[in-house]
């Protein structure tokens, strides 16, 4: 059975240099990843462990506009520059053929399986395969699915060895939770819960939980239904209790 896991989000900005110098000043590391040379885009990335933030810009707009199937990149020129808005979550696996065939199963139209590359800021090639799921549940888009190669453990070592994955100055910090403000939690939560193989809960205060390895997606009520927080833990004393607000992106730290 494939493995779904939470690879990392996609967050649209229009200045790439605005998160890493926000970040920068919190004491976490944000880099610039490099472009994406097909689709017109480029982006700044924050790791935490393997699951890490994508600041996506568009680098190339008539690139970006011809660009066929790759929803992100569609999304991107349809929001920005008015909304630097939180975009999707993105789900990785080990099998993303047979994550396919059970979202086609499931009545969901995909795009393509696309191949994906970018050169990193040290010039080393990155790729990747990913696809999108067209259309949305009650206005909340689906998250899109990526397949790194090699195995977790192997990119996990990589990413470290290279200096991608490195410790942020201001201490531990870990994402633990996403946040979606949507009009029927339960609802929500149980379809997304029903197409990913991912276990539902109800908090006491009415959240509505899906568990993806050691994180969760959470849908509280909300009339934008949109991924408005991203929540981390850590044990900085300088950023426990803080918010870093990003266009209309919060990341929350406790």
């Amino acid at each position: 059975m494939a493995t779904v896991k939470w690879d990392h989000l996609v967050h649209y900005v229009n200045d790439l240099a605005k998160p890493v110098e926000i970040f920068g000043d919190h004491g976490l590391v944000a880099f610039k990843g490099g472009s994406h040379k097909d689709w017109g885009t480029y982006n700044v990335l924050s790791y935490f462990g393997l699951t890490y933030l994508e600041f996506l810009g568009i680098e190339n707009l008539e690139l970006a506009k011809a660009t066929e199937h790759n929803l992100v990149v569609k999304d991107a020129v349809k929001l920005l520059p008015e909304h630097e808005v939180l975009s999707r979550v993105v789900i990785r696996t080990d099998d993303i053929e047979e994550i396919a065939a059970s979202l086609r199963s499931a009545g969901l139209s995909l795009s393509p399986i696309m191949d994906g590359k970018r050169l990193d800021n040290e010039g080393r090639l990155i790729e990747w395969r990913m696809m999108t799921i067209e259309g949305d549940f009650q206005g909340l888009v689906y998250p899109f699915i990526i397949q790194w190669s090699g195995t977790d453990a192997e990119r996990l070592e990589r990413l470290t060895t290279s200096g991608v994955i490195q410790p942020h100055p201001a201490g531990h910090v870990e994402i633990v939770s996403a946040v979606f403000q949507v009009s029927d939690p339960a609802a929500t939560a149980k379809h997304w819960g029903s197409i990913f193989g991912l276990p539902v809960t109800e908090s006491e205060d009415g959240t509505f939980i899906l568990t993806i390895g050691d994180k969760s997606f959470a849908f509280v009520h909300g009339d934008e239904n949109q991924f408005k927080q991203v929540f981390f833990e850590t044990d900085s004393l300088a950023l426990k209790g803080k918010t870093i607000q990003i266009g209309d992106g919060e990341y929350v730290f406790a």
